[in-house]
């Protein structure tokens, strides 16, 4: 399904119940901490996707043994034996992370206690992504890159066994950063500090106790003393609410439908885009069910809802729904009034220029949207209906192929994704899965 360019409208409301794939960021890190642990850690709703399988085959380059294989419900489970006190071992030549950012981030961190030099790399589109945020740190600990200015990859990483835990201020708030701190830190001499000026996803917090590695968690600051082994753990992973997300502004966006998404991590650090929709006006509603190890897991239920209105996003918050705003920016495209989205340059260094793509695309449908300064403008119109045959760039970009695909789906005309396959790098079955929901 993932191969057709063509998206044609629904012709019947989203209605029923669905379950997303496992959340992608969880899956990185079920995949890369089991890999850094001693013994054999079993895992268990991880991600089958490209970027996950980016990971999955750069700890075997390492070192580590995988035995996964496909569940009933399309996930990857089985177990993972962990290279722990010994150490990652030196690959033959790079490892390529794809189009993974996290992939690439994280394991810097996770190489630099070690007397190790190993050579990543990517595609195109990561090559252009910025690294500098998480070798600057690293290197003040003790590790060195190559080139020294660690801008972009290819990058080779040679770590230190003598590394020095640090304190340290992140110019921004970023999970993938925090994270490569603190998987360096686990090795180093020391403490190992992160401050961040607003909160980021805190998966890598609630995880790595159950490695057995403690770690300290409290506003905007993360900690791990060095001189902890990790140890095999049983990680069950839960699912992706970026995923949901976009079930969720479908069923939004077609009239009559109703849909509950089941199972969906809960983290608060991950669910800002259902507070943002609640603030627009939208029939949501989010019921905890349980827990998956300590993050906290339920069911997000939405209804069609007419009369939506513009609101203000604030700078503090973006972290927690920046891989949302794509879908986001469609829904305020369709609502009264002005939304505004503070503080969005890290859309410039995603997977593509998102903020000039949302831009781009919302004014084919006739929509205005703007940038002033670091802020995203977009005057909604209640009546928008696209009214011809409209041809959206995704840019190889996952989550505006989604975006774009809502357009056809939720609206009036087919819309044209020649790029629509790049789903794949995280949610390959969306398309089957909205057109069975709208059946």
């Amino acid at each position: 399904m993932t191969q057709v360019p063509l998206i044609s409208p629904l012709k019947a409301p989203l209605k029923g119940t669905i379950r997303v794939p496992g959340d992608k960021s969880i899956s990185h890190r079920a995949i890369l901490f089991s890999a850094m642990a001693e013994g054999v850690s079993e895992v268990k709703g991880v991600l089958d996707s490209d970027d996950v399988r980016s990971s999955l085959a750069a700890i075997q380059a390492l070192g580590a043994q995988a035995n996964l294989t496909k569940a009933e419900d399309g996930s990857l489970e089985g177990t993972i034996k962990g290279w722990g006190a010994k150490g990652p071992t030196e690959p033959s030549g790079p490892i390529d992370c794809g189009n993974s950012g996290t992939t690439a981030r994280l394991l810097m961190g996770i190489l630099a206690p070690w007397d190790i030099c190993v050579t990543l790399t990517g595609d195109d589109s990561l090559k252009k992504r910025p690294m500098r945020r998480i070798t600057a740190p690293l290197m003040k600990m003790g590790a060195h890159f190559e080139p020294a200015e660690g801008q972009n990859l290819p990058l080779k990483v040679c770590g230190s066994s003598k590394l020095q835990g640090i304190r340290y201020e992140a110019p921004m708030a970023s999970a993938q950063l925090k994270t490569a701190v603190l998987l360096a830190g686990i090795f180093a001499e020391g403490k190992t500090a992160l401050i961040e000026p607003s909160p980021s996803r805190n998966h890598t917090e609630l995880m790595l106790p159950e490695f057995g590695i403690p770690t300290t968690a409290a506003n905007c600051t993360a900690e791990v003393q060095g001189g902890s082994i990790p140890q095999a753990a049983s990680i069950l992973v839960p699912g992706d609410p970026s995923s949901a997300a976009f079930i969720a502004c479908a069923a939004l966006l077609k009239p009559g439908s109703e849909v509950c998404i089941e199972n969906v991590s809960l983290n608060t650090a991950r669910i800002g885009f259902t507070r943002t929709l609640e603030r627009m006006g939208a029939d949501i509603t989010i019921v905890r069910t349980g827990a998956s190890g300590k993050e906290p897991v339920g069911n997000i239920s939405v209804r069609y809802t007419p009369g939506l209105r513009g609101c203000e996003i604030p700078a503090d918050k973006i972290a927690g729904l920046v891989d949302e705003i794509p879908v986001l920016s469609l829904v305020a495209a369709h609502a009264k009034g002005i939304t505004v989205f503070r503080e969005v340059s890290e859309l410039r260094v995603k997977e593509s220029n998102r903020l000039a793509a949302i831009i781009e695309g919302l004014s084919q449908l006739g929509v205005d949207a703007w940038e002033d300064g670091n802020d995203l403008y977009i005057e909604g119109n209640p009546n928008l209906k696209n009214t011809s045959h409209l041809f959206f760039t995704a840019h190889d970009d996952h989550r505006l192929a989604m975006t774009w695909a809502l357009v056809g789906l939720c609206g009036n005309k087919p819309v044209i994704i020649p790029d629509f396959s790049s789903v794949t790098i995280s949610y390959p079955n969306f398309l089957s899965d909205v057109m069975r929901l709208g059946k």
